[in-house]
C-alpha cells in the first residue's frame, strides 16, 4: 500500500470509528408523553427496562456508570417547565436536538394498610453527542412514574414525564420520599447551585402531588451554604404530627451554622447572610446561631407563619 492509499484508509476508518463514538437519537411517538398511559411490569421491577418502556429510546451504558435512553421524538410539541437556577429561562420539553434520560431515583415504601408503591425519578438532559450533561446553570428536568404492587407485578398508577428542573450541570439532586400527612407521601430535592469559587446556596423543595400531579409546594431558601471560609449552615426538617392535620402537616425547618469574622479575609465573594443574624454579625467576631421555621400549608403552597426563633451560642 502506497503512501496515499495508507493515509486514505487512515482518515476512512478515523471517520467509522469517530461516528459510531457518537451518541445515536432514536425517534419515538408523542404518545409516550402521555400521562394516561399504562403499564405493567414483572416483579422485581427492573429500573433501566422499565425506563425503556417509558422511553422506548436508544440504550447506552458509558463509563463510569452513565447509562442513559438517547431519544427524540419529531411530532412532539414543546412545553415549558421551570427551571429552579432562573439564569436560562424555562425548559422546553422534549428539547428539540433530542434528548438523554437516565434514572434519577428508585424509592419504595409502605402505607398504613401495607400496599406496597415505587416512586421511580427520571433525569432529563439535552441531548450531548458525547453523552455528558453540561451548562452548570441548567438543571435536571425530573420527571416521576408512580407503581403500586399487585401480586407478582408492578401497575403504574401516575406517570409525569417531566415536573420542574433543579441541580446544576444539567443533573437533578436525589429526591427523598418524606410523609407530610395520613399516607400522604411526597419528595424533597435539595437544589445546590453557585459561581465558580464561590458560595454554593441549598434551596430546599417539597414536591407532592396536588391538583392532579407533582409540584412543588414548598421552596425554602438560606437552607445550605458551603463553599465559604467565614460562614457555613446547614438545614434539616421534620414534619409536625400532633393529630391535628390529617394532610399537609406542619413542617420545622432547623438550620444550623457558625461566623467567624477572621476568616471574612478569606471569603473570594461576598456572602448575603440570613436576616436573622445579619445585625449579630456586624458586632460580634464568632458565633454559632440556630434559626428555627415554621411552615403551614395555605392554599396552593407552605408558607413561613411566625417569625423564625434564632438562637446564638459561643458568641466572642
Amino acid at each position: 500500500m502506497n503512501l496515499a492509499k495508507a493515509i486514505l484508509f487512515s482518515l476512512i476508518f478515523s471517520s467509522i470509528c469517530t461516528a459510531q463514538d457518537i451518541v445515536q437519537l432514536k425517534n419515538i411517538s408523542d404518545t409516550i408523553l402521555n400521562t394516561k398511559r399504562t403499564l405493567q411490569v414483572p416483579d422485581p421491577l427492573n429500573a433501566i427496562k422499565t425506563m425503556q418502556k417509558l422511553f422506548p429510546g436508544k440504550l447506552y451504558n458509558l463509563s463510569d456508570h452513565n447509562t442513559f435512553i438517547s431519544w427524540n421524538c419529531k411530532s412532539c410539541k414543546p412545553v415549558a417547565y421551570n427551571d429552579v437556577n432562573g439564569v436560562e429561562g424555562d425548559q422546553m420539553f422534549p428539547y428539540t436536538r433530542g434528548v438523554a434520560t437516565r434514572i434519577l431515583g428508585n424509592i419504595d415504601y409502605k402505607d398504613s394498610k401495607n400496599n406496597q408503591f415505587k416512586l421511580l425519578f427520571f433525569n432529563h438532559s439535552d441531548y450531548d453527542e458525547d453523552g455528558l450533561q453540561t451548562s452548570r446553570f441548567s438543571g435536571g428536568l425530573v420527571g416521576v412514574a408512580k407503581f403500586a404492587k399487585n401480586d407478582k407485578s408492578w401497575i403504574m398508577r401516575s406517570f409525569q414525564p417531566a415536573v420542574a428542573a433543579f441541580g446544576s450541570f444539567a443533573q437533578a439532586p436525589s429526591p427523598k420520599l418524606i410523609e407530610i400527612g395520613e399516607d400522604q407521601y411526597a419528595f424533597t430535592l435539595l437544589h445546590v447551585n453557585g459561581g465558580a469559587g464561590g458560595p454554593f446556596e441549598g434551596i430546599l423543595y417539597l414536591v407532592a402531588g396536588f391538583e392532579g400531579k407533582y409540584q412543588p409546594i414548598m421552596e425554602v431558601y438560606d437552607y445550605q451554604l458551603t463553599n465559604v471560609a467565614s460562614v457555613e449552615w446547614s438545614g434539616s426538617y421534620t414534619v409536625v404530627n400532633d393529630n391535628t392535620k390529617k394532610h399537609f402537616r406542619d413542617i420545622i425547618i432547623k438550620t444550623k451554622g457558625s461566623f467567624d469574622k477572621a476568616a471574612q479575609a478569606n471569603d473570594e465573594f461576598e456572602v448575603n447572610l440570613p436576616q436573622e443574624i445579619a445585625a449579630m454579625a456586624k458586632t460580634k467576631k464568632q458565633f454559632n446561631f440556630e434559626i428555627e421555621k415554621h411552615f403551614s400549608f395555605k392554599g396552593k403552597l407552605y408558607k413561613m407563619t411566625d417569625k423564625p426563633i434564632v438562637k446564638f451560642s459561643n458568641v466572642k
